[in-house]
């Protein structure tokens, strides 16, 4: 789905679109840390809701997809793929109200990098899987205090989710043009989700201010990032935009630490560098394939 580009050379790399990279992955983890100031309010549930509530309505307004012209299987395969970003986002926001923010994303990265080692070629995919699992495994010596169990359950399922995702948006990508696809999912996700989080919170989640905090976690988390990443992939090659995206938990932690107050040690920072050199080994050594998928979902 993302836009096809040239491979700059090395010495032609653009900085400016290294830079909306991390831009938008400082925007999105502190996007996630309002969400957290959310939770005693309305719940995961809620934030949920509202999140993909105005990330479908503001995709839509943008993208303004067709929705004539599709066979079955293309509707079976966005609708399956608006579930799948209902549940990722369901099971990452309930892993962050039991679990550090730095914790969940580093956890949580582990699925698009199981994608990263499942389709190399090369025998040097298990070394970066081994020092993934040694990263993760540190992450429970108290590295970020304890960790809620059920919140770490809730982490690995929002990485299961995610390559879920990187595999249903490519398929998407097939069926629809431009980015019809994923406003059209990510209205499937909203509708999905939105039931429960009236249930869940009730009136509460209509409230001005409530709203107006849905609104900006959802400008912070989906639609800046989104766009900043859009720009950046039409002059970076893919494989580096998928190195950059392995930072998100070093930025996530840190974003937690300054807003959250959540707190690591030094065997928390070693685990997260564990993570992200894996991450990063495992994109370099895996075969050439779809361009990687944006994370602002």
């Amino acid at each position: 789905m993302a836009p096809s580009q040239s491979t700059p050379s090395r010495s032609a790399l653009p900085l400016g679109s290294v830079g909306l990279v991390v831009s938008g992955l400082v925007l999105q983890e502190v996007g996630a840390s309002f969400a957290v100031l959310l939770f005693p309010q309305v719940g995961a549930l809620g934030v949920v809701s509202l999140r993909l509530g105005f990330s479908a309505l503001i995709l839509l307004a943008v993208c303004r997809p067709r929705v004539r012209g599709h066979d079955r299987t293309s509707w079976a395969t966005v609708i399956a793929f608006g579930l799948m970003i209902a549940a990722m986002n369901v099971v990452f926001y309930e892993a962050l109200a039991r679990i550090p923010l730095g914790a969940a994303v580093t956890i949580e990265v582990l699925g698009p990098l199981a994608v990263s080692v499942l389709t190399s070629r090369k025998r040097s995919r298990w070394i970066w899987a081994v020092i993934a699992f040694v990263g993760v495994a540190l992450l429970g010596q108290g590295s970020f205090g304890h960790l809620d169990p059920l919140g770490v359950v809730f982490a690995f399922a929002a990485g299961a989710a995610w390559a879920g995702y990187i595999l249903l948006s490519a398929r998407t990508g097939a069926h629809f043009p431009r980015f019809d696809g994923l406003a059209i999912a990510m209205s499937v996700g909203a509708v999905a989700t939105l039931p429960f989080g009236i249930t869940v919170t009730g009136a509460a989640l209509f409230e001005p201010q409530i709203v107006l905090l849905g609104a900006a976690v959802a400008l912070l988390s989906s639609t800046l990032p989104y766009a900043f990443e859009l720009l950046a992939l039409r002059r970076l090659p893919s494989a580096t935009f998928a190195i950059l995206m392995a930072l998100a938990p070093a930025i996530a932690t840190l974003a937690g630490l300054l807003i959250l107050d959540q707190r690591f040690t030094v065997v928390g920072a070693v685990a997260i560098g564990l993570v992200i050199v894996a991450s990063i080994g495992a994109v370099r050594s895996a075969r050439p394939g779809p361009p990687t998928e944006p994370l602002a979902v």
